[in-house]
C-alpha cells in the first residue's frame, strides 16, 4: 500500500513530495518494531510522550515474546546506539525491568526526560522513520491483539529530505536547545542548559 502524500503548505519542517507507507493495526507493529526497531544495526532515536513497559516478539524464547527492554538490551549488546526521549516518567514495570538490566543502567540506553515531548517517532539506522500516534507502550506499539491495541496511525518512510529534518528536531531537543526559553524550566526533571 504505497501512496506519493503531499505536505501541507504551512508546514514549516518540510514541505513536497514524500514516498510513504501508512500503518495501522498489526501493520504498525511489523513496520515500526519487527522490520524497524529490532532490525537495527546502528541507532535506535525514539521520541515518545508516554513510556510503558511492552512486549514484542522474541523467537527465541518459550512463549516467542518478550520484554522491549531486553530488546533494547541485545540491541546494544550489539553496538546499536540507542536513544528515549520522553515527557513522562516511564511505568514502574518498565523502570523494574531497565533496573535489572547493567548494560542499559550503565548508559546504553540514554534518556533525556522533557515534559514537553509529545510527539511520537522512531528513527532507526538514519535511513528508517516513522511519525504517528502510537506511544512507546503496549496499547501503542506492542505486540497486543486486535481487540486490545489502540486505534493508531503512522507513517513510515525511507525519505531523506524527511529524515534529515526529523533527525535535526530530534538532536534540538537532545541537546536541549529550546530549554534556556521554556516556560515549563521551572518544573522539569531534566533541563538542558541554560
Amino acid at each position: 500500500m504505497r501512496q506519493i502524500f503531499k505536505s501541507l503548505p504551512s508546514t514549516p519542517l518540510a514541505q513536497g513530495r514524500f514516498e510513504m507507507e501508512l500503518w495501522s493495526g498489526r501493520g504498525l507493529y511489523d513496520a515500526v518494531i519487527r522490520d524497524g526497531l529490532l532490525a537495527a544495526k546502528r541507532s535506535v532515536w525514539i521520541a515518545t510522550a508516554n513510556v510503558k513497559e511492552l512486549y514484542v516478539e522474541r523467537p527465541g524464547l518459550r512463549r516467542g515474546v518478550g520484554s522491549i527492554v531486553a530488546a533494547f538490551d541485545e540491541l546494544a549488546a550489539r553496538g546499536v546506539e540507542l536513544r528515549l526521549l520522553h515527557a513522562e516518567l516511564p511505568s514502574r514495570p518498565f523502570r523494574a525491568a531497565f533496573d535489572r538490566s547493567r548494560r542499559l543502567v550503565a548508559g546504553a540506553l540514554e534518556r533525556r526526560h522533557c515534559p514537553r515531548v509529545h510527539l511520537k517517532a522512531v528513527i532507526v539506522d538514519g535511513s528508517r522513520l516513522y511519525l504517528g500516534s502510537a506511544n512507546l507502550t503496549g496499547a501503542g506499539l506492542g505486540i497486543r491483539s486486535d481487540d486490545k491495541r489502540n486505534f493508531e496511525l503512522g507513517f513510515v518512510t525511507e525519505d531523506f529530505e524527511l529524515l534529515d529534518r526529523v533527525q535535526s528536531l530530534y538532536q534540538e531537543l537532545w541537546d536541549g536547545k529550546p530549554c534556556a526559553g521554556c516556560a515549563l524550566r521551572a518544573i522539569c526533571p531534566d533541563p538542558g542548559p541554560a
